[in-house]
């Protein structure tokens, strides 16, 4: 496994000096961080009929790619609405560095070019801890830092406060060769189990829950290469070998295929674009379920590839498949991004956790988008009359987006519908399931459960955004004895396999012990000053046993600072 890693290190390494040898151009092709609310902005111009392809199924975007989207959007500027045009003016100030100058941007340390009175430093100009460009490399580090305090109401428990504090250093080398190592360290003071209702992350942070030392702490860190090259025009190659947070697949609210929800995957992947063809294939690595004993702790890898095919005002159709193996190292029949994995995957004894999808997004309504996403789990068509076969491991989801709803500018509306049948995600090998660290790779509900879920968002100004969301979820749980073993296995946990002989054959959606679950969250997003911003929420949770016939009412709250200098 060592060999194998080190010879694909390598052959990535010519690769990129080759090509840089090859060919010129002069762009950032570092990424932007897969949460950056301008991806929030091209979505929306997108579904407005602005922008044409923004391939939100695969969502992570260079900042040279984000320059040319805001570009295209400039050129159209009469058809926004005066907080479209201001947001657009923030964002083109933000990604377009070939027009900073003291103007606009402010620099702590060695501020040659840039402003460095104190005093912008709370003002809206552009904030760097420090830069350097020049025509072969540039460098920018930030400053990156997060205080978070959340309180649970119902029921109502010590509160929880989170700090950290860390930096960002990123560039471009050669104009072709993105580079990004971001950073972060952080304790928590307060309810130590109430900490992870804010931050998620800490469900499975390593330093968190091993909890040896006097105060509870954590630490994230990301950091890749990424190679981009444009050999003719319209034609674009892009290698990426690191770790950063990444998204695969259609969703509002979540994703069935890859939602981002889990630990980093470390991974080598490859995009090309031409014409109406764009092609995905990725190989990473991840983390099984933790045991104590280090020697049963064990790596699981991921491989995936997706065709999409674009038609301009019609619709993206796309075809996509994914494999989860384990016990071995990297599996060169896996590393073929030509080949249909199902079919390998049988042909190596059927010993790993096969996923085929096909999704759909709409073009051809301005302001309406829909999308769906069917998902298939090992099982290739066979048995699909027979809905409650335990086999029939499918699952799908519907959705519409709604921009500038009965002609009100600025507001968005959003509805969605996702069902998940038992045992998806689940493998009879439990170190195949499609979790890294028990957390789902995929939609969050996970199986035997549905979710209706809406969203109404408004961009007050450039600087405040408002959302509220609603999720109905339902959802059937196996059922336990009061020991702990399972008496009623009802497909409802993706670490817990249909067992042939044991379970029966057919089972209905939702049956075990079912929980209905309605939550109601509000969302405010405030930026007082360029890159300082607050985050305000507030979760409402009424949960019904509808078996054991009893209800749970919970709520919290949080406000999150977070600054990027």
């Amino acid at each position: 496994m060592i060999k194998l890693n080190t010879k694909i290190f390598f052959v990535f390494l010519f690769t990129t000096y080759f090509l840089l040898l090859t060919s010129a151009s002069l762009a950032q092709h570092e990424n932007v961080p897969v949460d950056h609310d301008v991806y929030t902005f091209l979505k929306e111009m997108k579904v407005k009929g602005i922008v044409f392809q923004i391939h939100d199924d695969n969502p992570g975007m260079s900042r040279a790619e984000i320059q040319k989207h805001l570009a295209v959007i400039s050129g159209r500027e009469m058809e926004l609405s005066a907080t479209e045009a201001k947001l657009l003016q923030k964002f083109q100030d933000e990604f377009n560095t070939n027009f900073a100058d003291n103007t606009n941007t402010y620099q702590l340390i060695d501020n040659e070019n840039y402003s460095n009175d104190f005093s912008d430093l709370f003002s809206n100009k552009i904030k760097h801890f420090y830069s350097y460009r020049d025509e072969n490399a540039n460098l920018y580090v930030e400053i990156l830092g997060r205080a978070i305090y959340g309180q649970s109401y119902k029921p109502a428990v010590n509160n929880s406060e989170l700090y950290d504090i860390g930096f960002r250093a990123r560039g471009t080398l050669l104009n072709k060769l993105g580079y990004n190592l971001t950073v972060q360290k952080g304790g928590v003071s307060g309810s130590i189990d109430l900490a992870p209702t804010f931050d998620p992350r800490l469900n499975y942070n390593f330093k968190y829950y091993e909890n040896i030392e006097n105060i509870a702490n954590y630490d994230f860190t990301e950091g890749y290469l990424r190679f981009y090259t444009e050999p003719v025009e319209g034609m674009s190659f892009a290698v990426q070998l690191g770790r950063e947070k990444i998204k695969l697949g259609y969703g509002y609210g979540d994703r069935l295929v890859l939602s981002g929800n889990h630990p980093l995957l470390d991974f080598l992947k490859f995009d090309f674009n031409y014409g109406i063809v764009s092609f995905t294939s990725l190989q990473a690595s991840t983390v099984g379920e933790f045991n104590a004993d280090r020697e049963e702790n064990y790596t699981k890898m991921y491989a995936y590839n997706k065709v999409k095919f674009s038609f301009k005002d019609f619709f993206d159709l796309g075809l996509g498949e994914s494999i989860i193996y384990s016990g071995r190292g990297i599996d060169l029949a896996y590393l073929t991004p030509v080949a249909f994995y199902k079919f390998i995957e049988m042909s190596l004894q059927d010993r790993d956790n096969g996923v085929l999808f096909l999704d759909l997004q709409s073009r051809f309504l301005r302001n309406i988008e829909l999308q769906a996403t069917f998902f298939l789990d090992e099982n290739i068509l066979s048995h699909l009359q027979e809905m409650d076969l335990f086999s029939n491991k499918t699952a799908y989801q519907v959705g519409a987006f709604w921009y500038a709803p009965f002609s009100v500018n600025d507001l968005s509306l959003v509805l969605e519908y996702t069902k998940i049948r038992p045992y998806v995600y689940s493998h009879t090998n439990a170190k195949n399931s499609y979790t890294a660290h028990s957390q789902l790779l995929g939609h969050r509900i996970g199986p035997n459960a549905d979710e209706i879920f809406a969203s109404l968002s408004y961009n007050f100004n450039e600087w405040v955004r408002g959302k509220f969301e609603f999720q109905r979820v339902r959802s059937g749980e196996n059922i336990y004895d009061a020991f702990g073993n399972v008496v009623f296995n009802a497909g409802g946990d993706p670490l817990f396999a249909y067992r042939m002989g044991i379970d029966p054959e057919h089972i209905d959606f939702l049956d075990g012990e079912r929980i209905n679950q309605n939550i109601f969250t509000m969302y405010f997003r405030v930026e007082p000053v360029r890159e300082l911003f607050f985050d305000f929420a507030y979760k409402y949770i009424i949960e019904k046993n509808l078996t054991k016939e009893t209800s749970l009412y919970s709520s919290y709250a949080f406000i999150k600072m977070t600054f990027d200098f």
